[in-house]
């Protein structure tokens, strides 16, 4: 059924890389302007200065990569029916959210300067939350099959 805790813990995780795409990963301050990272693109605005500020760059397969992995996670709910092959995909999801973290450490590397000086935001610590979530999610799976192994010797 979808209520089962391991769709609860898939949700999160896709929840989690959503808000990836609202939140900056790293940003970096100078005298006058503050530069930050999204998974959407490179964002530049003048210190003190309300909002995001003007796109200097857009990281397209970045962003096409984020939502890929956060609707895998959210479709893997609906393999509740079968178990092995949402467990195959909830450890794809694992794989897959680790190459997009790695990945947006690659692109953290375009901030002007480097990111010597730059701190990193909340967007930079969702992928290893995902990832959490996602083995949450097989813990849940594991305990569904032994629940339906234990049952089935009772009859």
């Amino acid at each position: 059924m979808i209520q089962r805790v391991q769709s609860i813990w898939l949700f999160l995780a896709a929840i989690a890389l959503i808000l990836m795409l609202f939140l900056p990963i790293l940003s970096k301050e100078n005298k006058t302007t503050e530069t930050t990272i999204h998974t959407v693109g490179l964002y530049q605005d003048a210190v003190g200065k309300p909002g995001p500020g003007f796109m200097k760059e857009q990281f397209t397969p970045l962003l096409i990569t984020n939502i890929v992995v956060a609707v895998l996670c959210f479709f893997n709910i609906f393999n509740f029916k079968r178990r092995s092959l949402q467990k195959r995909i909830a450890i794809f999801s694992i794989v897959a959210i680790g190459g997009f973290a790695f990945w947006c450490s690659i692109f953290a590397q375009k901030l002007p300067g480097g990111i010597a000086g730059a701190h990193f935001d909340f967007g930079a610590y969702l992928p290893a939350l995902s990832i959490l979530f996602c083995v949450l999610a097989i813990f849940g799976i594991n305990k569904d099959e032994r629940l339906i192994r234990s049952a089935e010797r009772l009859r």
